[in-house]
């Protein structure tokens, strides 16, 4: 009997993926109070609210009966899409789920799925950075690409760092599971530690970035101090924050 698949059938795949995404983290829950402060950021960065998706991270609220679905009203009407929520009790969580919103763990409670899995191993102690350092940082490999990258175009280094020896024009995007290196101007899009190496780091000889991210933690020009554009610049992932400042 022939087992063969027709594969012309297969209308899907699941893959896993690190996407950069917007992280709104909310000290407020009064849906005018955000209203007035979005009105306020679209007058400063219009092309920014194009419809970008965010996650709406409720970790530093203490609101059981959130009103989650007039605050998602506000964001939209803002042209921000809101597609998940992290963080918040129960009632927040199932809120989520029928407003067909995703759900995440707060950050806290991720990480200490990570270092618990570490301390169930039999090593010396260790301190908190280093073992997220441990799980987070492995040994990488290298990949060199030298020319220029051009618009539209992707190079990516899947399992270690990118070198490139040339510019990274705008509308091009350079991918790597470790650091990203580029020797020329960086005016397109970098994404460093795309599988959620926290050590990783971007660094470039002339920053003109469209958008910058580190393990999925990620700026976009119009967030980068204009002090630093057009020089050396290196990107590190610091304080629950990305830190851009001049290379050297």
């Amino acid at each position: 009997m022939s087992l063969n698949v027709d594969t012309a059938a297969v209308a899907f795949t699941f893959k896993g993926g690190m996407l950069p995404m917007t992280v709104m983290e909310l000290s407020s829950a009064d849906p005018e109070q955000i209203r007035q402060q979005l009105a306020g950021k679209f007058s400063q960065s219009p092309a920014f609210f194009q419809h970008t998706p965010v996650v709406l991270s409720v970790e530093k609220l203490d609101e059981p009966h959130l009103a989650l679905e007039r605050i998602c009203a506000v964001c939209r009407d803002h042209k921000l899409l809101p597609v998940a929520v992290r963080g918040g009790t129960e009632p927040v969580r199932q809120s989520a789920w029928a407003l067909g919103l995703g759900w995440f763990p707060p950050v806290a409670e991720g990480r200490a799925r990570v270092l618990e899995s570490v301390s169930n191993s039999p090593v010396q102690e260790v301190s908190r950075d280093e073992a997220v350092s441990q799980v987070e940082a492995p040994s990488l490999a290298t990949r060199l690409y030298r020319g220029t990258v051009r618009s539209g175009q992707q190079v990516s280094a899947s399992d270690g760092d990118l070198v490139v020896i040339g510019a990274v024009n705008a509308g091009a995007e350079v991918l790597a599971a470790g650091s990203i290196h580029v020797y020329g101007a960086l005016r397109g899009r970098a994404l460093a530690g795309i599988h959620g190496n926290t050590q990783a780091g971007i660094y470039c000889r002339e920053l003109e970035a469209e958008l910058l991210s580190v393990a999925g933690n990620y700026k976009r020009s119009e967030d980068i101090d204009a002090q630093l554009l057009g020089r050396p610049a290196e990107v590190h992932f610091k304080k629950e924050q990305l830190e851009i400042k001049p290379l050297g």
